[in-house]
């Protein structure tokens, strides 16, 4: 569904539901956006007024047949206070909140702030709430059917930067569903093979080049953290590069993301609640995917691999065992206490390979650890560097995209909790910070002098509860904002 612009009056305008934002002001509210006559906005304000509305952020409002309007439904969206902390996430919740409230309606007019903001916040809060995944339904249920068509709004001729703004929007939100999509998609039916497919089909037409590891080529490089976690399997791993390098580009940035199309435990099994939400855990490389497709299709003057190494962890006669030493790419052995600690194993592999480029930046994205929900929640990632300026770089990045993500440290004690007797290195940790020891054990496989950030991806990436602002139930589509915000920054220099 591709959103538009349009300069047809609010009153005017033919659709299913017109959404109008508000606010309050002076114990009132007052009606945000030109596209509303004085007169029909004291219309709207005062129906508004008698139903209780107040404006607050998130609140939805809906007033059927007000005269004036040739829409049948107008629907009233609560920004909040002008001004408030973080008011451009605020805007996108809210529109994704009232894109939500309207499943089943075909035609969604939006009047819009002509503020490039505020319309972008809004357009994206719009687009991104409409999604929903039915590949694998007989039987779609009509109110959960996103809208055909979402149209906004604007006094005037519509100006190049809006039409820039709202083009930025349809390709990052594609992008978005596109990783919500492969994360939601049934493990049986995209194993590593058809994820590497995936990657190749979603830059079809783009000036990418993608070149696929099988796995006698994975053997011939020594990559021996993707063979070791993929040989229990019956669906051989694959590792995957994504190259875009346009000419003139200065800046280079390498995107790296974990991808286990089923994560079991291996041999130290998971419990088996929850289990099928592990097909989930290659969201990471289903992001680098994304994002290099929306970066090629925006253009953007800046030099973009994307590494996807896949894997899927299953536990069988050929699969490896607690004790086991694997020998990585970067030959450094490692002995595999727990098998289930296997994201940063195919990482180690591709972070090293991708290191040998020497690119101006290095971002990897995993679901990688159960510590990150505990220390930060389900909505909150954790940001890992082993460069201060590089790690801010990336979570104001991450502020700019409206993805919440929180710095951590990776700190230089626990680097002695992943000693091995046997091996140079250990896979776990004493069990204590495990978000933190992940990263610690990732930036073995990085020189010092290259500049690299880990994202902790685990709770951000899928959604186990209730909808939410434009967060659907499922795969969410998390860090593909970020690494796209990233990569325009390297862009503009």
């Amino acid at each position: 569904m591709t959103l538009t612009l349009a300069q047809t009056s609010a009153a005017s305008a033919v659709c299913d539901a017109l959404l109008v934002a508000v606010r309050p002001k002076n114990r009132r509210i007052e009606v945000v956006g030109k596209a509303l006559t004085p007169a029909l906005a004291t219309k709207v304000i005062a129906a508004l007024t008698a139903m209780g509305a107040t404006g607050k952020s998130g609140e939805i409002t809906k007033i059927g047949g007000l005269t004036g309007f040739k829409a049948p439904l107008i629907v009233a969206v609560g920004l909040g206070e002008p001004g408030a902390k973080g008011s451009p996430e605020a805007t996108r919740r809210a529109y994704g909140n009232a894109i939500r409230a309207l499943g089943g309606t075909k035609k969604i007019a939006i009047v819009a702030d002509p503020d490039p903001a505020q319309l972008q916040a809004a357009a994206m809060g719009a687009r991104l709430a409409a999604y929903s995944f039915t590949a694998f339904k007989s039987k779609n249920d009509p109110k959960s059917v996103p809208p055909a068509s979402i149209v906004l709004l604007v006094p005037g001729p519509s100006t190049a930067a809006q039409k820039q703004s709202i083009a930025e929007v349809n390709i990052v939100s594609n992008a978005v569903d596109l990783t919500r999509d492969l994360v939601n998609t049934p493990p049986n039916a995209l194993p590593p093979i058809a994820l590497a497919a995936a990657a190749k089909k979603a830059v079809a037409g783009l000036p990418v080049t993608v070149t696929i590891w099988d796995e006698r080529a994975l053997k011939r490089d020594g990559c021996g953290g993707i063979l070791g976690v993929g040989q229990g399997s019956i669906n051989p791993p694959r590792l995957v590069k994504m190259v875009y390098a346009p000419r003139g580009a200065k800046a280079h940035l390498a995107i790296v993301g974990k991808g286990i199309t089923f994560d079991t435990g291996g041999i130290s099994i998971k419990p088996a609640k929850n289990m099928d939400e592990m097909k989930g855990d290659m969201a990471g490389a289903a992001a680098v995917i994304a994002a290099v497709q929306a970066i090629a299709e925006l253009g953007l003057k800046v030099k973009v691999t994307g590494w996807v190494p896949t894997a899927e962890n299953m536990p069988s006669g050929t699969a490896q065992r607690p004790g086991d030493v694997i020998k990585m790419y970067n030959g450094m052995t490692v002995e595999v206490l727990n098998t289930d600690a296997e994201g940063r194993l195919v990482l180690g592999d591709a972070l090293a390979m991708a290191a040998k480029d020497k690119p101006t930046l290095i971002i990897d994205a995993a679901t990688l650890t159960g510590a990150q929900r505990i220390a930060l929640g389900s909505r909150t990632s954790g940001v890992m560097a082993n460069d201060d300026a590089a790690r801010s770089q990336v979570c104001a990045a991450a502020e700019a995209g409206g993805e919440a993500m929180w710095p951590m440290p990776l700190p230089d004690d626990l680097l002695a909790t992943l000693d091995s007797a046997t091996a140079d290195i250990a896979n776990i940790g004493d069990g204590f910070g495990g978000m933190l020891s992940a990263g610690v054990f990732l930036s073995r496989f990085v020189p010092d002098d290259q500049p690299w950030v880990h994202l902790d991806i685990a709770g951000p990436a899928f959604n186990d509860k209730a909808p939410y602002g434009y967060t659907p139930k499922g795969g969410t589509g998390a860090a593909v904002r970020t690494f796209v915000q990233v990569a325009k920054g390297l862009a503009a220099g």
